[in-house]
């Protein structure tokens, strides 16, 4: 296993001066962030515009990355495949599928994604609309050696407070998405702490989901047991929002309460032996690039002892 990091919290700064740095700090592994140039969804950054990518771009990537001796583990670009706007969601498809091409031409295994979810129908219905949406989408990176990875965010509140807004952020539902969309390149950014934030266990699913384990996050997280009591399993309902969550908060990885030892072992266990990519949500280094970069340092010095 090896140590990455997902390129969003480093913001605006230059892919190139992000893969310097990462390299200089340790990294081995970058996921590149990939939303649209024109974007205004929070947590992401567009670092290849996949819109007008070349092979003469790919290769100068590629070059520098060699250079910093570092790979790329992931194309990123999670939003939301089933949005009820079908215009809408016909753009976030075409977008993936250029982000496809892109992890083509630069010789990429992955590209990340979520399901998302309509809001205006049941998760039943939504299960039907994701078999007809990913059945496109997982054969069309298929046919070009690609695989698709689901992170296992919820994401609560995303298009209304206080509920999902994906379907595909527990073991139930993995159950189901893969019985429908059986294809071998369809699997798991396997993070642990949105299962965590929701007191669910996060090791057991390991075994499970063996064979569906492409990438995995590491992202930590707590809960505090006096907000959880005084809000309940619902969590907060007003001003909900990363910066306060509630019941739970991300964290980097060490500063939280995930059993990274554990984890880590039970991905040996498994025979996993790829990325564990630093994904900083956390509040406490946020705000500034130099706050960003001693969170990610931090993660990093903390995950080498396990790695």
């Amino acid at each position: 296993m090896y140590i990455g990091l997902l390129t969003v919290s480093l913001g605006s700064i230059p892919l190139k001066e992000k893969a310097k740095w990462a390299s200089e700090q340790g990294f081995k592994s970058l996921e590149i962030a990939c939303w649209p140039a024109s974007n205004s969804r929070d947590y992401s950054s567009c670092d290849i515009d996949v819109d007008n990518f070349t092979q003469k771009e790919a290769e100068e990537i590629k070059e520098y990355f060699r250079e910093y001796g570092l790979t790329i583990s992931s194309l990123a670009y999670y939003d939301n495949n089933l949005d009820h706007d079908i215009n809408k969601r016909n753009k976030i498809n075409n977008h993936f599928k250029k982000c496809v091409d892109a992890a083509v031409l630069l010789g990429v295994p992955a590209v990340g994604t979520f399901i998302g979810r309509d809001i205006d129908k049941t998760i039943e219905e939504n299960l039907d609309e994701f078999q007809v949406v990913f059945s496109d989408l997982v054969k069309y990176a298929e046919d070009r050696g690609i695989k698709v990875i689901i992170e296992n965010c919820a994401m609560p509140g995303w298009q209304i407070k206080g509920i999902p807004g994906t379907i595909s952020y527990s073991p139930e539902l993995w159950r189901e998405i893969f019985k429908r969309v059986p294809n071998k390149n369809f699997g798991l950014n396997y993070d642990p702490s949105h299962l965590h934030s929701m007191l669910m266990d996060y090791i057991s699913p390991i075994k499970e989901f063996k064979d569906r384990i492409f990438h995995t996050h590491a992202k930590d997280a707590e809960v505090f047991e006096d907000r959880l009591k005084a809000y309940g399993v619902y969590n907060k309902q007003l001003n909900f929002s990363f910066e306060d969550s509630g019941y739970w908060r991300y964290r980097m990885p060490g500063l939280g309460q995930i059993d990274w030892k554990n984890f880590v072992n039970e991905l040996r266990e498994i025979g996993y032996d790829d990325v564990i990519s630093i994904e900083h949500e956390d509040p406490l280094y946020e705000g500034s690039e130099e706050k960003v970069k001693k969170g990610l340092s931090l993660g990093i010095e903390y995950l080498k002892k396990l790695v």
